[in-house]
């Protein structure tokens, strides 16, 4: 399949947008987290977990979550091919962070939905970057297809 290289400035323009806005939200969130007292969040709803209190999960959220935010639009300002690969990896991170965080706490929040929503806008941004659209579902290839034929005609 051929590469669409440079994307149509839509998806570049997403991209843009759903990793900062990610990149934005780790790094608040693990200011909020870390030196912000939990933001509020019952300790409660850690129990059970390794973690005793917020100040690893933010800090993991800054680093791990943010961080691969960061790589992807650096590396999309700096205008490598390699970007469009991090950022499917940064969307991707976000959307475990999302699972992992329910999986533990055990609580759903409209929050845990937008995040997991902008994670995946911005791996289906990276995927089309990449290359995968705007081959039709439906196309035959033609090679298969004459194959295809030649079986059932038994004609070559």
């Amino acid at each position: 399949m051929p590469s669409v290289y440079p994307p149509p400035r839509a998806w570049r323009i997403g991209l843009y947008v759903t990793a900062w806005f990610n990149l934005l939200s780790a790094l608040v969130g693990m200011v909020g987290l870390t030196a912000g007292g939990g933001l509020g969040i019952p300790l409660e709803w850690l129990k059970g977990s390794v973690f005793t209190s917020y100040f690893w999960p933010g800090v993991i959220l800054g680093i791990v979550v943010g961080g691969i935010q960061a790589v992807a639009l650096a590396a999309q300002y700096g205008g490598y091919r390699l970007s469009w690969g991090l950022h499917a990896a940064a969307g991707l991170t976000m959307m475990i962070w999302i699972f992992v965080e329910i999986a533990i706490m055990l609580v759903w929040s409209p929050l845990h939905g937008i995040y997991f929503a902008t994670g995946l806008i911005q791996t289906t941004f990276a995927v089309l970057a990449l290359g995968a659209w705007p081959t039709p579902f439906l196309r035959r290839d033609p090679i298969r297809a004459r194959v295809a034929e030649t079986r059932q005609t038994g004609r070559r």
